[in-house]
């Protein structure tokens, strides 16, 4: 029998394997080098599902719920079980993933179309029931199928959104889970059976439920997220708008595109009209109120640059004169910026900026008096004076754009009555299909892939090495921070995915096989390749937020 060669990077093993040996049992090994489950396995730089034969050598990595990979491929074997439950207990019902709240996930119960709120008592039913398929360990069974014959499997199971989904496909087959005697299809790896996957929770949340998911920092204590009310509005306002123009899944967005150009520019016009009638309307907001000061916020590639420079706009149509300042003018000296762990500059951390003289400089410029202000020199690494001095008319406003906006220490000199706060982010509410979400931090990685790349020069695999650290600083410096906003505005395109893929595949395959990066860069090829590319971006309008990405744009940045 052919032989393999694995070696085990928890025990320092190098064994001799039969090819077609399954790693499970060798995870099972393994468990007691890991404080929580392991779900799949790492073979040199490719994730595999525990019960795949493996079919070459190499150093097998186990993936447990520590790492990104792992919650993922948990919160898929949850969300399966999940279903089973409400499909036996409510057969005539659809699941519905809509969006993520912190370590949670908000779900409706469709039927007919129609929202079905669940009873306390009936959330305990439905938990129940998952709690006995966990504990029965089902195995999780994958097998390839040609599309005729997933099709059948989908119709019988009431799969209708599954076949509009995959019609538009190339493969010409397609991979379904079994779990008992329930089809699913998921995007992406799946645990080996219900028996690792004992820690969530189902929390009744407006006309649907949280599920409650583990955490990567502490996974085996399952909590409910912190309450987000302004955010969980904004994302349930956007649901229902796609709900009336039709659009709630890849399938539908697809079969736009489809038809032609025409269609797709109209629904490039009305996604952009809805944009900007919410920055005129956030723009009324301020005008009512009594501040002075703009501040905005929002995580990377959230397209703060171009909503900001909107808004000026709308500012002015009011018969305002805003007057912007930019936060990178008051870094202090390189020798006084904070380090992080590592001993780099965090030129992220509030400590970065000199706050004595920002919150002095506003004072002064609110009661209208002269301001000599400052500018940063990024090539020496200090602040320089240029002698530009500023006074303001009164009731001009002062507009910021920074990381720090939300967090009251960043302007504490000033009253908060005097605060007018903004929160940008592109809150993705398009579905792969019922099951399968896509992710508002997906959105914004392919948004900055691309920026990158055009803007400041950096490929694809530089962007995903620098991923992990911006997301250690937004979950820092920005995310705690979000309730604290007046008011959102959502960034999100329902068409961009679409556009997105013409730029950012060519980018993504360059990424090469033996870099740790390209488990993620395959991932996100593996979902673009869901929608049909939108190729005439000349109907994209020059102010469009997607503008700050792609190129074009009207605003100069």
């Amino acid at each position: 029998m052919k032989q393999t060669v694995l070696r085990i990077s928890d025990t320092h093993e190098e064994l001799q394997v039969p090819a077609g040996e399954k790693l499970l049992e060798y995870a099972k090994r393994c468990w007691k080098y890991h404080d929580t489950p392991i779900v799949a396995a790492r073979l040199d730089n490719t994730i595999v599902e525990l019960t795949k034969p493996v079919d070459r050598g190499g150093t097998v990595e186990f993936i447990d719920l520590r790492s990104l990979d792992g919650l993922r491929i948990y919160q898929r074997g949850v969300l399966f079980v999940l279903n089973m439950a409400l499909k036996e207990l409510f057969p005539d019902c659809e699941l519905w993933v809509l969006h993520s709240l912190g370590n949670a996930l908000y779900c409706e119960l469709r039927c007919s179309g129609k929202v079905r709120s669940l009873s306390e008592g009936e959330i305990q039913r439905v938990k129940a029931r998952m709690n006995q398929i966990v504990a029965h360990d089902l195995p999780f069974e994958k097998n390839e199928y040609y599309k005729d014959e997933a099709f059948k499997i989908f119709a019988q199971q009431g799969d209708e959104d599954r076949i509009r989904l995959f019609k538009f496909r190339k493969k010409k087959t397609i991979k379904l889970y079994r779990c008992g005697d329930r089809y699913d299809y998921y995007y992406g790896y799946m645990p080996p059976s219900t028996g690792v996957l004992k820690w969530f929770d189902l929390v009744k949340e407006n006309d649907g439920f949280l599920l409650i998911l583990p955490d990567q920092k502490d996974p085996l204590n399952v909590r409910p997220p912190k309450p987000l009310p302004k955010l969980s509005s904004v994302f349930y306002e956007y649901a229902r708008w796609l709900d009336v123009i039709g659009i709630r899944t890849v399938a539908d967005l697809n079969e736009i595109i489809s038809k032609g150009e025409r269609e797709v520019a109209e629904l490039m016009i009305i996604n952009e009209a809805l944009h900007e009638k919410r920055i005129s309307q956030i723009a009324e907001h301020f005008a009512n109120s009594k501040a002075r000061l703009i501040l905005i916020a929002g995580p990377s590639s959230s397209g703060k640059t171009t909503f900001a420079k909107r808004l000026l706009v709308q500012l002015r149509v009011k018969g305002f004169k805003p007057f912007v300042i930019s936060l990178d003018d008051y870094f202090v000296d390189r020798e006084l910026t904070p380090r992080d762990e590592q001993g780099n500059y965090d030129f992220e951390a509030l400590e970065a900026i000199d706050l004595k003289l920002f919150n002095e400089n506003l004072m002064m410029l609110i009661d209208g008096k002269d301001v000599e202000l400052p500018k940063f020199d990024f090539k020496l690494g200090k602040r320089i004076w240029a002698g530009q001095k500023v006074r303001l008319d009164k009731n001009q406003p002062i507009v910021v754009e920074g990381i720090h906006g939300l967090n009251e220490k960043l302007t504490e000199s000033i009253d908060r009555s005097m605060k007018f706060k903004i929160y940008v982010s592109a809150l993705t509410q398009l579905n792969l299909d019922p099951h399968n979400r896509i992710t508002t931090t997906d959105t914004r990685l392919l948004r900055r892939i691309i920026r990158d790349y055009k803007f400041r020069g950096h490929s694809a695999l530089d962007t995903l090495k620098m991923w992990p650290n911006v997301r250690k600083g937004e979950e820092r410096y920005i995310f705690p921070f979000q309730e604290e906003a007046d008011i959102m505005f959502n960034s999100a395109v329902v068409y961009e995915w679409a556009v997105l893929k013409v730029f950012a595949e060519q980018l993504l395959v360059q990424v090469p096989p033996e870099e740790q990066e390209y488990t993620e860069a395959l991932r996100l090829m593996k979902l673009l390749d869901y929608f049909l590319p939108i190729t005439n971006l000349e109907d994209i309008p020059r102010t469009s937020i997607l503008r700050e990405f792609i190129g074009r744009s009207a605003f100069r940045y």
